[in-house]
C-alpha cells in the first residue's frame, strides 16, 4: 500500500497503448510506410567509408543478411556476440539477427582479452562477428591467441576453451582465422525468402533480442537480457515523448553496443520514421560538418560531446541552428550547458535518466514545464513506467522531495541477468520492482532528480566502470598487494578513475608502471588516470576500508593533479 505522501509514480493510463510487434516486423512495416524516404547513413571515417539506405532498401538488405546468417547455421535461440565501432554491418546485424530469433550480445570493441574472455564464457557464445581491428588493436591478433590449441577452419571453430562458440566472422580484410563478412550475404542464395519469412514467424515480442553487459552493483558483468516488446516500445514512448517526427534527421556518435545507440538511436528513428546519421567515432569537428551538412534536427551525445563542439573552432562557422532537441544522459547534466546550447542553437533540451535494465529509458524531459524546470531534472516517467522511492536502509517508502532510492517497475525491466538467477533475485525483487541503486528525489509533479549512487560505479565520458574490475585486474599485476578504485569529479568527462595500489612488501612499484600495465590490457575507458602509491588504507574500527574517506582524498588530490 502507498499514502499520499508517498514518493510513488503509478501508470498512469493505457495511452497510447504498447505495441506487441518484433524489430523485424516494425522494420517490414516502416520500409512499407516510408519506402523511399532515407532510413540510416553511416559515416565510417576509419575506413572512408559512407553508406546509406532508404527504408525500402534498409528492408532488403537486412533480409539478405539474415538469409546469409541463416545459411551459416545460427538458429533461432543462438548467442551472436558483435564487437565493432558503428558501422554499416553492426545496423545490419542488428536487424537481421532480430529477424531470425538469435540473441545480440553487443561487445564494446575495446575490450582486451580478458574481457572478451568473459563475456564469450559468461554470455555463452555460438557465434562472434568481429571488426579487424579497434584504433591500434588488432582483434585478429587477439583472437588467434585467445584460440590457439583449438580447431578454426574457414570461420567455423571447435575448441574446449570456449564450447559453445561454433562460428567467427570478420568485418574488413583479414584473413584465417574467419569468414569475411561478405561471405555472410554470399550465403542467403542458400536460403529462400519463404524460409526467412517461416523463420521470421517463430519469433515472438517477448522474445530475448539483446544481451547488454552491466556491471550493475556487485561483481563481474551481468547480461541484462532486453526483449523485443521492452526495447521497440522504449524506444517508441521516448521518441513520442520528445516529439520524434518522420522528418527528423538524427545525428550521434553514441556507440551501438551501448543502448543508447542500438535502442534509442536505431530503433528510435525506427519507430518514428526519421533518419538517422551515425558516424564510428565521435570527433567535434567531423560531427560539426555533419550538423550542417544534414541539418541535424536532433542530436545524441553526453555532456562532453556537446561542450566539446561549442567551444570547438569550427562552431561559429557552422550551420547550427536546424537542431530542434539535444539529447542528453549518461551523466550529470549542467543545466548552464543547456541554457549555453539553447542560446547558441536554439535547440530545446531532451534529458534522460535510463540504465541498461530499463531497455533504457526511464524518465525523459516534459514539455510542459518551464525551461529552468526542464534543464533541473531528468524529467518525468514515461507512460506504462511505475517509480518509487524507498529509504535503502529500511526499503520503507520514502516521502515526496525525500532522498532514497529509486525503484522501477513495468515493461521496460529487463527479464533477469543471463544465467544469474541469484543476481537476478538481488537486483528485481518478488514484487517485480528493480531496485536500481541510484539515490534519486522525486516530487509531486513527477520530476525525477538523480542526487547520487548507492553503488560504486564511475560514469567517464557515457561510459559505465565498476571499480571492483579495476580492481581485479590490478591485483594481476606481480607487485600489487591491495588496490582501491574510486571516481573523482572531472569536467571533461564527468568522472574519472582513481585507483589506490598497495604494493607487495620490497616491491618497487610506480604510477607509469601500472598505468603502462592497464593500457595495454583493459580498455581504454577503464584506464587510472590518477594512481596514488600508499602504504596504508584508511580503515574502520572492524577492519574494512574506508572507500568514503578514499575518495575525499582521492577528489583533494585530482585538484592538486594526482
Amino acid at each position: 500500500m502507498t499514502s499520499r505522501d508517498d514518493a510513488y509514480w503509478p501508470v498512469t493510463g493505457s495511452e497510447p497503448a504498447l505495441l506487441d510487434v518484433t524489430l523485424g516486423q516494425l522494420l517490414d512495416d516502416q520500409a512499407t510506410r516510408y519506402s523511399d524516404r532515407p532510413a540510416v547513413i553511416t559515416y565510417d571515417f576509419d575506413r572512408d567509408i559512407c553508406a546509406s539506405w532508404t527504408y525500402r532498401d534498409l528492408k532488403s538488405a537486412a533480409d539478405n543478411l539474415a538469409r546469409g546468417l541463416m545459411g551459416w547455421g545460427v538458429d533461432k535461440g543462438d548467442h551472436v556476440a558483435v564487437m565493432s565501432p558503428n558501422r554499416q554491418e553492426w545496423v545490419l546485424l542488428e536487424y537481421a539477427l532480430a529477424k531470425i530469433g538469435a540473441v545480440l550480445i553487443t561487445v564494446n570493441p575495446a575490450f582486451h582479452s580478458i574481457e572478451l574472455d568473459y563475456l564469450l564464457r559468461q554470455g555463452q557464445a555460438t557465434h562472434l562477428i568481429f571488426a579487424e581491428r579497434y584504433r591500434k588493436m588488432s582483434i585478429v591478433e587477439m583472437l588467434t591467441d585467445m584460440l590457439a590449441g583449438s580447431d578454426v577452419r574457414e570461420g567455423a571453430v571447435s575448441s574446449e576453451v570456449y564450447p559453445k562458440l561454433r562460428g567467427l566472422a570478420v568485418i574488413g580484410d583479414a584473413k584465417g582465422i574467419a569468414l569475411p563478412f561478405d561471405a555472410l550475404t554470399d550465403l542467403a542464395r542458400h536460403v529462400s525468402e519463404s524460409a526467412l519469412a517461416a523463420r521470421q514467424r517463430l519469433v515472438s515480442p517477448h522474445d530475448v533480442m539483446q544481451i547488454q553487459y552491466t556491471s550493475g552493483t556487485t561483481g563481474r558483468p551481468k547480461g541484462a537480457m532486453l526483449t523485443h516488446h521492452s526495447t521497440i516500445n522504449n524506444a517508441r514512448l521516448m521518441g513520442e515523448r520528445a516529439g520524434f517526427r518522420a522528418d527528423d534527421v538524427m545525428l550521434s556518435a553514441m556507440p551501438f553496443f551501448h543502448t543508447a545507440g542500438c535502442v534509442c538511436n536505431v530503433i528510435g528513428m525506427l519507430a518514428a520514421g526519421g533518419c538517422l546519421v551515425t558516424m564510428d567515432a565521435f570527433d567535434p569537428e567531423k560531427m560539426l560538418a555533419l550538423w550542417e551538412k544534414h541539418a541535424a534536427t536532433i542530436i545524441n551525445g553526453v555532456p562532453t560531446m556537446y561542450s566539446r563542439m561549442l567551444h570547438h573552432p569550427d562552431f561559429q562557422d557552422r550551420r547550427t541552428d536546424s537542431l530542434r532537441l539535444a539529447n542528453a544522459g549518461g551523466t550529470s547534466i549542467p543545466p548552464s550547458l543547456m541554457r549555453q546550447l539553447k542560446e547558441a542553437t536554439g535547440a530545446d533540451p531532451m534529458i534522460i535518466m535510463g540504465m541498461t535494465e530499463c531497455s533504457p529509458i526511464i524518465t525523459v524531459t516534459n514539455y510542459d514545464d518551464p525551461f529552468e524546470v526542464q534543464i533541473s531534472t531528468a524529467g518525468t516517467p514515461l507512460p506504462h513506467t511505475e517509480i518509487r522511492v524507498i529509504n535503502p536502509e529500511t526499503s520503507q517508502p520514502c516521502e515526496w522531495g525525500e532522498k532514497g532510492e529509486l525503484c522501477i517497475r513495468g515493461y521496460l525491466v529487463t527479464k533477469g541477468y543471463y544465467d544469474m538467477p541469484d543476481k537476478t533475485a538481488e537486483a528485481i525483487d518478488a514484487d517485480g520492482w528493480l531496485h536500481s541503486g541510484d539515490l534519486a528525489v522525486l516530487d509531486r509533479q513527477g520530476h525525477l532528480s538523480v542526487v547520487g549512487r548507492l553503488k560504486d560505479m564511475i560514469i567517464r565520458g557515457g561510459e559505465n566502470v565498476f571499480p571492483v574490475e579495476v580492481e581485479d585486474f590490478l591485483l594481476t599485476h606481480d607487485a600489487v598487494s591491495q588496490a582501491q578504485v574510486v571516481g573523482v569529479p572531472d569536467a571533461d568527462l564527468g568522472e574519472e578513475v582513481f585507483a589506490f595500489v598497495l604494493p607487495k612488501d620490497g616491491a618497487n612499484l610506480t604510477q607509469k608502471e601500472l598505468q603502462d600495465y592497464c593500457r595495454a590490457n583493459i580498455a581504454r575507458h577503464k584506464m587510472p588516470k590518477y594512481v596514488r602509491i600508499v602504504e596504508a588504507f584508511p580503515m574502520t574500527a572492524n577492519g574494512k576500508i574506508q572507500k568514503f574517506a578514499l575518495r575525499d582524498m582521492a577528489a583533494e588530490m585530482a585538484k592538486e593533479g594526482g
